[in-house]
């Protein structure tokens, strides 16, 4: 039985369940290898306006009627602006840097990471989703390591948008970056501003995806894909 490049078998794709992205950390704004410890995926020193975000917290907190100088209340401000240069730090990110470095690679079925849990930020309502991406290419000759796709989705993520955007960003940075046979993207999350406002209603899941290439032409390919991420439920 052949190999992949990092000990498993090699059965025409390489299926990396249940990942985990421990405290939603990731490699910030350079090439770290991964054994070494990743930075924060935060916005660099000075390029957010902390002060400005702090003003506007005040003002809101006044304007719906609570007093931003009590007690429970003088630090929140900075805490948000904190929050905010944190969650949004992917605005600051390259997420193509991490694919950049790419190996040779003779296999040429699918490569899919399923479950890489991600917290983006809807862009309507400045609400949290959540959820998990399933990410899957065909190679034509090179081979990212797959922590690096765990990371894209970590730096694209960091970002408001709508969940539809976010799921084209990815297909099409993969496809350019590795220019391979072909590109799946399917992200499933939880929008709290459908669960705590609105219509109420937790427990609604959201799916998207982004095919290319093979996977948009062969529904063969694409069907196989499915199979993968959802015939065990």
């Amino acid at each position: 039985m052949n190999t992949h490049r990092d000990g498993q078998p090699e059965n025409g794709y390489h299926n990396l369940e249940h990942h985990e992205i421990a405290a939603r950390r990731a490699e910030a704004f350079c090439h770290c290898e991964d054994d070494e410890a990743p930075a924060a995926l935060a916005a660099p020193t000075g390029v957010v306006d902390l002060g400005r975000i702090e003003r506007a917290v005040r003002e809101i907190l006044a304007a719906v009627g609570e007093d931003p100088n009590r007690e429970g209340l003088l630090e929140t401000p900075a805490r948000v602006a904190r929050m905010y240069a944190e969650i949004f730090g992917g605005l600051h990110a390259d997420p193509a840097a991490f694919l950049k470095k790419t190996f040779t690679q003779k296999h040429d079925e699918m490569v899919l990471v399923k479950d890489i849990e991600f917290a983006s930020c809807c862009e309507h309502h400045l609400l949290p989703f959540l959820g998990k991406a399933h990410i899957a290419y065909l190679p034509d000759g090179k081979v990212v390591g797959l922590s690096k796709l765990a990371r894209v989705v970590e730096a694209v993520a960091r970002r408001p948008q709508v969940q539809e955007r976010m799921t084209e960003d990815l297909a099409d940075l993969i496809t350019t970056e590795l220019a391979p046979r072909g590109v799946g993207v399917i992200l499933e999350a939880s929008h709290s501003c459908m669960t705590i406002r609105g219509v109420r209603k937790p427990g609604a899941m959201t799916i998207t995806s982004a095919m290319r290439g093979l996977f948009k032409t062969n529904p063969m390919t694409r069907g196989e894909l499915m199979s993968l991420v959802f015939g065990a439920r």
